[in-house]
């Protein structure tokens, strides 16, 4: 919880069509509210108690699928930590959150990365529209724990 507010910045910028409409201290107040009530489940990598990057397990992450979840979101690592896997062991680590709490599927939406998923066991369920620009739906069948 001590990192919610800087992580809800980090996601605020790093996504900005996404929160055009909400002030960053309005979505770090619904942030906070998410990881209070586990609606968000957020995986952190920490450096001498520097946050490195995060991953998080969201309940709901797309207002036009809410038939689907749980969902990946909320992938970031710091500039200069890319390249060194962290992302990777982030998204695994939620991942093998979601299957132990026994779910079958995971999803994600992205608007540029689909690529990168792909070549990480994530399939494309379908394409659609969203905030001016075509994103990937994505899924992942998760191993049972």
């Amino acid at each position: 919880m001590q990192h919610s507010a800087e992580l809800a910045r980090w996601i605020h910028t790093q996504f900005p069509y996404e929160f055009a409409d909400q002030p960053l201290a309005d979505w770090q107040g619904e942030f906070s509210a998410g990881q209070r009530s586990r609606a968000w489940r957020s995986l952190i990598a920490l450096e001498d108690g520097r946050l490195l990057g995060s991953a998080s397990l969201a309940l709901d992450d797309l207002a036009q699928r809410p038939d689907l979840g749980p969902w990946l979101a909320c992938v970031f690592v710091r500039p200069e930590c890319r390249g060194q896997g962290l992302a990777e062991r982030l998204i695994e680590g939620i991942c093998r959150d979601a299957a132990a709490q026994g779910h079958r599927l995971i999803y994600l939406h992205t608007r540029d990365r689909a690529d990168y998923y792909g070549k990480r066991r994530w399939q494309t369920l379908e394409t659609f529209e969203a905030w001016g620009e075509t994103h990937s739906l994505m899924y992942r069948e998760l191993l049972p724990i």
